[in-house]
């Protein structure tokens, strides 16, 4: 196949466009979680059925995200982003605007199909920035994408503090995120196949190595995904607190994720994966215990504090580990994604449906138990530390393909 050369000033500047990316999709998410409650009341359902709602953006994820191999394979990795991200900021007006359980579905659908197939375009691109530069990069991008999801929901913590239509507040959200995303895609990499290269299949069992990965990544997103849309409504049920402050838990809980994503590179580069990880678990042990036990609002926000901050990194090295994994990287990584990203979007339909059942305590009693997991499984990512890549040099080389 042939290859295309690279100067390593176009990389970086890919690499500064990816990261626009991956913070323009948090934003979204962030946009999205912090109003949920309003949503749930909207739309008259309960905890039950909010969470069985909710479950429809599994099932689109999982529907959608093998498409975007062929997508990026037919119009390249630049136009495809380009596509999906505008499509996934659209999606956010989608759920706000649904008045009953039927719609709400619908709506999740939509949404968590965008969210998919935009997640494994834009995860595949950083991969590919980190291989090119030669040094781990995927840690700050994930915490470029906690650092839009807090954006997200700082103002997501404004609109309902001042009691505004989340249908008004998503329309605003949609459009400039709309309009930053698709201007940021301009200086990604334009990867294409070469011209006899075959066109991934549409539906690929994923290799070995990234169920075992994807097992720690499903511990790490399920607590992720379960505090980001319980997290406001777990306060103002279980606690008795005012919208706002019930928001605010959220924002709190991204913004630990943030701050350690941004400064995970080194954390890692010095104590490695393993043990980063491990640690991790036992962080997000004690945030979660603290939930369980809190009986005042700021016990709790500490907890998801420390439950964020132990899970931050788990997913970028998930995915750095899954590229180094065996032969076929962006099989891996596939993979991983569709393991991760589904985790954290049945996450919060089970919460619903535990708490329907008995309550939201014991549902994030659940939470602490597979966040002590992190601890367990740590060691799959083990061979992502023996592999960790070497500084290259001024220009990077990149075959001429797909992803």
């Amino acid at each position: 196949m042939s290859e295309v050369v690279y100067d390593r000033h176009e990389v970086k500047r890919a690499r500064y466009a990816v990261a626009a990316v991956f913070a323009v999709h948090g934003a979204v998410t962030g946009s999205f979680a912090t109003r949920v409650p309003w949503i749930q009341e909207h739309a008259h359902v309960g905890a039950g059925w909010l969470g069985f709602a909710l479950a429809f953006t599994a099932f689109g994820a999982s529907c959608s995200m093998p498409l975007a191999g062929r997508i990026t394979h037919r119009f390249g990795s630049r136009a495809t982003l380009r596509g999906l991200i505008a499509l996934w900021t659209m999606s956010l007006v989608l759920p706000s605007l649904a008045p009953n359980l039927v719609t709400l579905c619908l709506a999740m659908f939509t949404y968590g199909a965008s969210a998919g197939m935009a997640d494994v375009a834009m995860n595949a691109l950083g991969v590919e920035i980190e291989r090119l530069l030669g040094k781990s990069i995927i840690s700050g991008l994930h915490g470029m994408w906690s650092a839009g999801a807090l954006i997200g929901s700082a103002g997501g913590t404004l609109a309902a503090h001042l009691g505004s239509d989340a249908r008004v507040h998503h329309v605003i959200a949609a459009a400039t995120l709309t309009v930053l995303g698709v201007a940021a895609c301009r200086w990604v990499l334009d990867l294409r196949p070469g011209s006899e290269e075959e066109p991934p299949p549409r539906f690929t069992l994923p290799p070995r190595s990234a169920l075992l990965i994807g097992t720690v990544g499903f511990c790490a997103v399920f607590a992720e995904g379960a505090s980001l849309d319980w997290s406001a409504v777990f306060l103002r049920d279980q606690l008795d607190t005012s919208a706002g402050l019930a928001a605010a838990s959220t924002t709190g809980f991204m913004l630990t994720m943030a701050v350690a994503r941004l400064v995970g590179d080194g954390v890692v580069n010095r104590f490695g994966s393993v043990r980063t990880v491990r640690a991790g678990g036992v962080l997000a042990v004690v945030g979660g215990l603290l939930i369980v036990l809190a009986d005042s609002p700021g016990l709790a926000m500490t907890g998801f504090g420390l439950l964020g901050l132990g899970i931050a990194v788990v997913v970028p090295l998930c995915f750095a580990a899954a590229g180094r994994s065996g032969p076929n990287p962006s099989q891996a990584i596939a993979g991983v994604a569709t393991i991760t990203y589904t985790s954290g979007l049945v996450a919060p339909s089970l919460i619903g449906g535990v708490a329907q059942a008995t309550s939201l305590v014991v549902s994030f009693c659940l939470v602490t138990a597979l966040a002590g997991g992190l601890a367990v499984f740590a060691g799959v990512l083990r061979a992502g530390d023996r592999d960790r890549p070497k500084v290259s040099a001024p220009t990077a080389v990149v075959p001429d393909r797909q992803l």
